[in-house]
């Protein structure tokens, strides 16, 4: 098949046509003519090869974009070699646009473009041709591939992808800084011919700014562009195609350039010399002028530090900075005084606080100003000579006294007259009056220093002219002690005695409280009423040392005969002049144990100062007698387990006597007399009972001195005590030892060794010490005091 493209509309455009007949090379050309090849086999014959003969090649067709002629647009011919042109061959077009855009002569094989084509929208097309028998239909040829390229004409202009671009460039640059760099694009093919060569230029925007033609970067290009003079520059940018030949397309931006701020100029004040009215009474801290300096910078650069060199100005005023408005705000650092100083005269300087050193040269960043300030003179109140005032004054004083004075006075030029008073709310009016027109601060009552020690007021001045204007003054009065209290005994407590005490004995030592207030200590001294029979029972001792010693005078004190004694003491003060005051003390008689030690007194006193409620006292009780219950459960479990002692009937020995009753130990007095397993001589001479004093006693041990009747009539009721219970144990005949006396433990007589028994030494005299006794229970303390008192008569 031939292949045949001319080309009539452009001359740009060539359309090559090839039709080649090709042996071998391309699968895709088959030929009509086939060609003999000979193999010679082994046996000697030949074998003939056939293959077809291309009959055709394809190449591209070009077709021109936007053609907009009346008629389409041919882009090449189709031909078979099969083709005898008499119309029996039809061609055959399939593929991208086949029958829409590209149309075929079935007859002739010609191709036309029916509509105009874009190559910035599709740069080719793949179609597929095929050569059919018209009367058969079957292929002359097998379907081959090519393709159509859309050729590229100049038919776009360049454009910016965005517009109007903002830009910045710090003012002061140099030149050939760089600003920014713009681009432009252009649809065309960049590939074919100038379409697409982009030139950049520069429309507006001369002489501050050029652009280089091939980068599209904007630089300045004029020295020193100065921000505060303009800031806004509009620079528009062209970018042509076609290399910027006659005939290219071209396209435009705009670009909005902004000097950015430098801190190229200093700070200046609008003036050189400032006026400025301060009252003297403005406050201290708050704020009582401004004062500005410009500065055509912006922002950091604009900042200003403003300060007082002057050391007149800077003792009594400060100067801060507002970093809203960067003014300098003028404050009083203390309180400004007409009637001292008039005015002031302030040199404040401003400074940048961001100082660029490439701009040094223009010379130091600060300004100076001199700003005069007059004091105003204002009406003030009276000022107090001094911030408070500390006074004294004695109690019990009359009223009326004097206590002490204030003093204020009018601080302006007049010297008004001041009038004096007392804040109406306070307590401290009800004991002091003040004098309008001295001052003079008195009491309206006599004061008590016990009561209150000081008192604190507060005295108000104001002018008799202006009485709205006040000043206050705090006035502390001290109220001096004098010797108005009598001394007093420092206890209230009752006084513990016990019946063991002797004579000589320290009972306690007592102390005197006094509300009087002494500055060199306390003096006391302390003895019995003069006008009151003497004591026959306690006597006081006076240590010097502000104590005394309560000192028992007898001995053998019983709490059943009387429990409660009072003791009235005397005490003197060292004031002057000395007061003396009687206390009564109360003393009462306990039992006590040895070395002192209370062993009972009143459980009803010992209960309440324990601090314990009838609730917990009913709880502790009941604990008790729980505690006792199990104790004699236990102790029932344990007899009723004990197994009986059984003796054989057979076991009968002399001089044995067997009872199933277990003594009562010790505290029984009804059992028979131990005495008995003495030593029979010895029990001839001791047959009494032990819970009985021995007759022999009384001639042995010599009358007592002094002895009072409670213990004689105590002895009698004890006496009489026994006696009874012995007639009673001797008529009962149910209890042990049913008159039967047995004795044992005999050692014989004459025995040269002697007897090591100490049952032979009940009738003698001993020195044992009964503190043991002590240690064995309440039980046994009675009778450890009997022993003892009975040695002490013995010794006596």
């Amino acid at each position: 098949m031939r292949i045949s493209a001319t080309s009539c509309i452009c001359p740009f455009l060539v359309c090559l046509c090839f039709i080649q007949r090709c042996y071998g090379a391309s699968p895709h050309a088959p030929s009509r003519v086939p060609s003999r090849n000979q193999t010679r086999l082994a046996n000697g014959e030949t074998e003939v090869h056939h293959r077809p003969k291309r009959g055709w090649i394809w190449n591209q067709f070009f077709v021109l974009e936007e053609h907009m002629g009346p008629k389409a647009q041919y882009v090449g011919k189709l031909h078979s070699n099969s083709d005898k042109g008499d119309g029996s061959v039809r061609y055959i077009l399939s593929g991208e646009g086949a029958g829409t855009i590209f149309v075929i002569d079935e007859v002739t094989g010609d191709i036309h473009a029916t509509k105009s084509l874009d190559r910035e929208r599709k740069t080719h097309y793949v179609l597929h041709a095929q050569a059919l028998d018209r009367y058969t239909e079957e292929a002359l040829e097998p379907k081959s591939e090519f393709i159509i390229k859309v050729q590229d004409i100049n038919d776009n202009a360049p454009t910016f992808p965005d517009g109007p671009i903002e830009a910045s460039v710090p003012e002061m640059s140099e030149v050939g800084t760089s600003v920014l760099q713009v681009i432009a694009l252009d649809a065309d093919d960049p590939t074919y011919g100038n379409s697409a060569r982009i030139v950049y230029s520069i429309l507006q925007g001369q002489p501050y700014f050029s652009v280089d033609p091939k980068t599209g970067i904007i630089r300045t290009a004029l020295a020193d562009m100065d921000r505060e003079a303009r800031e806004h520059y509009t620079v528009v940018i062209q970018a042509k195609d076609m290399a910027g030949q006659v005939g290219g397309l071209s396209g435009s931006t705009t670009i909005n350039i902004t000097l950015t701020d430098v801190n190229d100029n200093p700070p200046q004040f609008p003036q050189k010399n400032y006026q400025l009215y301060v009252p003297e009474s403005a406050q201290v801290g708050k704020p009582v002028g401004k004062i500005k300096a410009n500065d055509e910078d912006l922002g950091v650069n604009a900042d200003i530090k403003y300060s007082i060199i002057n050391s007149e100005g800077a003792n009594t005023f400060f100067i801060s900075t507002d970093r809203d408005t960067r003014e300098g705000i003028l404050s009083l650092k203390k309180l400004l005084n007409y009637e001292r100083k008039k005015t002031y005269t302030l040199h404040i300087e401003g400074t940048n606080t961001h100082v660029d050193p490439r701009f040094s040269f223009l010379g130091s960043f600060k300004d100076t100003a001199t700003l005069k300030i007059t004091v105003g003179d204002v009406d003030e109140a009276p000022v107090f000579s001094m911030d408070y005032y500390i006074m004294d004054v004695y109690e019990n004083t009359p009223r009326g006294t004097e206590v002490g004075a204030v003093t204020a006075r009018d601080p302006d030029s007049r010297n008004s007259p001041v009038r004096y008073f007392m804040d109406s709310e306070e307590e401290g009016k009800r004991y002091f009056r003040i004098d309008e027109s001295t001052g003079v601060v008195r009491t309206t009552q006599p004061l008590d220093r016990e009561e209150m020690p000081w008192h604190n007021i507060t005295v108000m001045a104001s002018e008799v002219d202006n009485p709205s204007l006040l000043s206050h003054v705090p006035v502390n009065v001290q109220v001096l002690d004098v010797n108005d209290n009598p001394p007093e005994i420092a206890t209230d407590e009752e006084v513990i005695v016990c019946e063991s005490s002797r004579p000589g004995q320290v009972i306690q030592t007592v102390t005197a409280v006094d509300k009087d207030d002494f500055a060199n200590g306390q003096r006391f001294s302390f003895a019995l009423p003069s006008q009151l029979p003497v004591n026959p029972n306690f006597t006081l001792k006076d240590n010097e040392d502000s104590t005394a010693s309560i000192i028992a005078r007898r001995r053998r004190f019983n709490h059943l005969t009387q429990e409660l004694y009072e003791l009235p003491i005397v005490v003197w003060d060292g004031g002057e002049p000395s007061l003396s005051g009687t206390s009564t003390l109360t003393l009462r008689v306990c039992p006590c144990q040895r070395h002192g030690r209370i062993r009972m007194c009143q459980g009803e006193a010992f209960l309440s100062s324990a601090g314990l409620s009838t609730g917990a006292l009913i709880a502790i009780l009941l604990c008790i007698i729980i505690l006792l219950a199990i104790v004699v459960l236990f102790i029932t479990l344990r007899r009723s387990k004990k197994e009986p002692l059984v003796i054989s009937e057979e076991d009968i020995r002399e001089n044995v006597v067997t009872y199933d009753d277990e003594g009562g130990g010790e505290e029984d007095t009804e059992a028979f007399d131990i005495i008995a397993l003495r030593n029979p001589a010895a029990a001839e001479e001791l047959k009494f009972r032990r819970d009985i004093r021995p007759e022999s006693r009384k001639h042995c041990v010599p009358p007592r001195s002094r002895r009072s009747p409670s213990v004689e009539l105590d002895e009698q009721d004890v006496h009489k005590f026994i006696k009874q219970k012995l007639v009673e144990a001797d008529m009962d005949t149910s209890v042990p030892p049913y008159d039967s006396l047995q004795t044992y433990a005999y050692e014989g007589q004459g025995s040269p060794t002697g007897t090591v028994s100490p049952l032979d030494s009940a009738g003698t005299q001993s020195e044992q010490d009964y503190n043991y006794l002590d240690d064995w229970g309440p039980e046994f303390h009675k009778l450890a005091e009997l022993y003892a008192e009975a040695e002490s008569d013995v010794t006596t």
